[in-house]
């Protein structure tokens, strides 16, 4: 049984993560609604037990995971790779597969208040995360192995240096990805 509690959009992603036999009390958000009910329950979780934010690995998913971490700053965060949550021409955790879903919550991260300043525009372009062609594909993998999902380049700065990445676990992505810089 999960020490938090996770929040998750809807019904189908509770039921998705329930059927991969993860034991965890969940609250939906019921996609970008939040009434005041759902924000209040989210709230005594948060204080009582904390929370896990598990949202979809799409624009929507990423607006509610950025109202929700404003609201509930020492919030956890998981995140399912976007090619790991695509399925039946739909995309997000109700696509899941179990081994996915485990996958991310073992990688769970909590945003560090004291914003470490470990990495720089310069780390993203030097492993070729910005400015090439294959940029996007290299920050997603990247974001997959690390457990801080996919970003832009500056989101992708910003969520290396909030969720307390170190440089081992830096150099350990770059190097599974086959590269010996960075």
């Amino acid at each position: 049984m999960l020490k938090e509690v996770l929040v998750v959009e809807g019904r189908a992603d509770a039921a998705r993560i329930r059927a991969s036999h993860i034991e965890a009390d969940m609250i939906t958000t019921d996609g970008f609604s939040l009434r005041p009910d759902t924000l209040q329950k989210i709230q005594c979780a948060y204080e009582k037990r904390g929370i896990i934010i598990l949202t979809d690995p799409d624009s929507a998913g990423e607006r509610i995971r950025q109202y929700l971490a404003q609201r509930f700053p020492k919030a956890k965060h998981a995140f399912i790779p976007r090619q790991e949550a695509i399925a039946n021409h739909d995309l997000g955790v109700e696509q899941a597969s179990a081994a996915s879903i485990v996958r991310a919550l073992e990688k769970t991260r909590g945003t560090e208040m004291a914003v470490s300043e470990t990495f720089t525009m310069q780390d993203i372009w030097d492993a070729g995360c910005n400015g090439t062609a294959t940029a996007a594909t290299r920050r997603e993998a990247l974001g997959a192995l690390l457990g801080i999902g996919y970003g832009n380049a500056k989101q992708f700065l910003q969520r290396l240096n909030h969720y307390g990445v170190t440089r081992q676990e830096w150099q350990a992505a770059l190097a599974q990805l086959g590269e010996n810089n960075g």
